[in-house]
């Protein structure tokens, strides 16, 4: 079999950088001929052509890892001939535990990501000397030289966690940008930090190339992603450049990409980087990462601000935008969060008028401060705070797709499938310059379908219900 036919399956699993990673690695693979495909195995699944399956982990929660670790054992199974490198955050931390899983298994640490660049030309080497090189062999071959990249942060020597870069995206219509990388801050609860490092930031020059680049490729919008926005830093013409004096730039030397951001501290939504917001081009969307709604928590957290800066900062964004998606994180069952912190969160969730809460149970994470804080929090009353900040979810994203119900509103067309409960009809998955997750329904035989990654115009019609829905869609429009 020619390598050219052995196919590279990626799992990505955790947060956007993640994905955006993933889709840099998966691009040099694809210019170096091999087949790609990046949408999610399941249990069902069986590729026998695939010689290597990349695992990008997530360390956030232990569920995290737990799932990186049943996806890990599943690709062994449906992919009977294929190495499986794991990479990310995970990988970086716990090596070992994954390279006991099975022979075929090799791990490369999160900060040397970028080594992926380097492994599509180490892997056509390795198959056209061994044509019919098993997974065993493979997995050995590349973890000798994921080994000499692991053993180089003895010397600090980090591989550039912007090398993975790309201005065509295989499982994403819309575009995304890391601009940023680790983090500074000692959160007590994160076991991110201590995997990605410290804060690392793209030189403003390159961010702007990148951007022109994508805006000249056709991409009509670009998230930019990163760790910690706030801690963007760098120089431009003589002049420091933080988050704020970078979007002022990009907007100024592009002339259509819309911006989407992908995540903000509150801390650093100020009168300045609002009144930069007001522009069309950026996306009435902003998640804020919140934790918690009570100084108490917020203190034992190590956050560094306090829920008056939450306050502030999602006024300065209904000012800047008219009716802007917010969505927020939320810890629940921190340890030590009483009943009273507990409804202060949700007295902010709902003063703010936060539209989507992303809830997530506390998980004590090995290397963390919070680790061995007590007393800990039950397990049901956690559980029955999730299922409070889910019911507000359910009623906040209703009340927010209703206020849109007739109006018009630009959206990127994300991809084309069958659905599964309308038969014979094609389903069109689209998202609005405000997050909504449209679903657009069309025959077969319509000749208007819009191609996956245009740019369209929808009129939002209603509120999916759960029976309604095929993939993420939550919302049920067409065509404008």
């Amino acid at each position: 079999m020619s390598e050219l036919n052995r196919t590279i399956h990626f799992e990505t699993l955790g947060c956007r950088l993640n994905q955006v990673e993933s889709e840099g690695a998966a691009r040099f693979f694809s210019d170096a001929g091999f087949p790609v495909t990046m949408e999610p195995f399941t249990a069902k699944s069986s590729d026998e052509k695939a010689v290597l399956c990349v695992v990008n982990t997530c360390t956030v929660t232990a569920k995290a890892e737990q799932k990186a670790r049943r996806i890990i054992r599943m690709l062994l199974k449906t992919c009977p001939n294929c190495a499986v490198a794991v990479t990310g955050c995970y990988a970086q931390l716990n090596q070992g535990d994954l390279l006991a899983i099975d022979k075929r298994i090799c791990v490369l640490g999160g900060q040397h990501k970028g080594s992926l660049a380097d492994l599509p030309n180490l892997l056509k080497n390795l198959l056209e000397q061994n044509p019919s090189a098993d997974g065993n062999f493979i997995s050995a071959e590349i973890q000798k030289f994921f080994d000499k990249e692991n053993a180089s942060s003895i010397q600090n020597v980090i591989t550039s966690p912007f090398r993975l870069s790309t201005d065509t995206f295989i499982n994403h219509s819309r575009s995304s940008l890391k601009i940023q990388d680790g983090c500074n801050c000692v959160c007590t609860y994160c076991r991110i930090r201590l995997a990605r490092g410290k804060s690392v930031s793209l030189a403003t020059s390159e961010v702007l190339e990148r951007v022109k680049a994508l805006e000249k490729a056709g991409q009509s919008e670009v998230v930019i992603t990163t760790v910690n926005i706030g801690q963007y830093l760098s120089e431009y013409e003589g002049k420091r450049v933080r988050f704020a004096e970078l979007l002022e730039l990009i907007l100024a030397q592009t002339e259509k990409i819309k911006i989407r951001i992908s995540s903000l501290y509150p801390e650093i939504v100020d009168e300045n980087l609002s009144s930069l917001f007001e522009n069309d081009r950026v996306c009435p969307y902003f998640h804020i990462s919140v934790q918690s709604g009570s100084d108490a928590v917020l203190s034992k957290m190590k956050r560094p601000y306090k829920i008056e800066a939450v306050y502030r900062a999602t006024e300065l964004l209904k000012k800047a935008k008219k009716n802007p998606f917010l969505a927020c994180d939320i810890i629940a069952g921190f340890p030590g969060e009483s009943d009273e912190d507990f409804d202060l969160t949700m007295k902010m969730l709902s003063d703010c008028g936060f539209t989507f809460v992303h809830a997530f149970p506390f998980s004590p994470r090995p290397g963390t401060e919070a680790f061995k804080m007590r007393p800990m929090v039950p397990n049901y009353v956690t559980d029955t705070r999730i299922a409070r900040l889910e019911e507000f979810n359910k009623k906040s994203k209703t009340d927010y797709i209703n206020s849109f119900a007739g109006k018009s509103l630009p959206a990127v067309c994300e991809s084309v499938h069958r659905a599964r409960l309308v038969k014979d009809r094609v389903i069109i998955h689209a998202v609005t310059e405000n997050f909504l997750h449209c679903q657009l329904v069309f025959s077969p035989d319509d000749k208007n379908i819009p191609k996956a990654g245009s740019s369209v115009q929808v009129k939002i019609i209603r509120p999916l219900g759960e029976k309604e829905r095929t993939g993420e869609s939550d919302t049920l429009a067409v065509l404008a």
